[in-house]
């Protein structure tokens, strides 16, 4: 049941980030088949 709610909670972040980013990268860090970590990478393009 923890890994399960687990998934959800680290999806549910997930898509909060890839909302709120122009450019960048979102990585999750996954340690024995759980998410452990979520890294937002955003860069900014200067035209």
């Amino acid at each position: 049941m923890g890994d399960s709610s687990n998934h959800k909670e680290a999806l549910r972040k997930t898509e909060e980030l890839l909302q709120s980013i122009q450019y960048g990268s979102v990585t999750l860090i996954i340690q024995d088949g759980k998410v452990i970590g979520i890294d937002k990478v955003e860069k900014i393009r200067l035209k």
